[in-house]
């Protein structure tokens, strides 16, 4: 038995890692802006709707695909604030609100910065993206998020 519990502890680290990726995969939606201009520019994003997902966020990445993001739900309208801490890339922040218009916008913010970076008013989410791809794609405040959390 002694010889085998390594090979046990192995076989349940294993299921735990592959629980947690499928559980990831499951994570992921795709989310289009709708820009003034009529253009609808997808991405795919992760979502963060517990709060130790939307307390981890993106930290600790080195990188994020030019398409993806993550959007964070907070479930309700509400102030938002939101923090560089131990987050490695630039990221462009957009503050929408429960009918999917970008309130707010704030560019190319510090990576590991503790400054806070607060919403305009109340916010039903939030969406990171790679820094300058807002001013990349000319996305502006009062474009429309399309996502099903958002109530139109």
């Amino acid at each position: 038995m002694i010889k085998r519990l390594p090979f046990l502890l192995l076989l349940m680290l294993l299921g735990i890692v592959s629980g947690a990726l499928a559980q990831t995969a499951q994570r992921q939606a795709p989310l289009t802006i709708a820009t003034a201009d009529g253009r609808q520019l997808a991405f795919h994003v992760e979502l963060a709707d517990t709060d130790e997902q939307r307390a981890t966020g993106l930290m600790y990445r080195s990188r994020l695909a030019a398409d993806a993001g993550m959007l964070f739900d907070f479930k309700r309208d509400l102030p938002v604030a939101m923090w560089m801490k131990n987050t490695f890339i630039p990221l462009d922040i957009l503050f929408i609100t429960a009918d999917g218009r970008i309130a707010g916008i704030v560019q190319r913010t510090v990576p590991q910065s503790l400054a806070t970076i607060a919403s305009p008013g109340h916010v039903r989410a939030v969406l990171e993206v790679n820094g300058g791809t807002v001013e990349r794609l000319g996305i502006a405040v009062d474009d429309r998020v399309h996502h099903p959390m958002f109530v139109r």
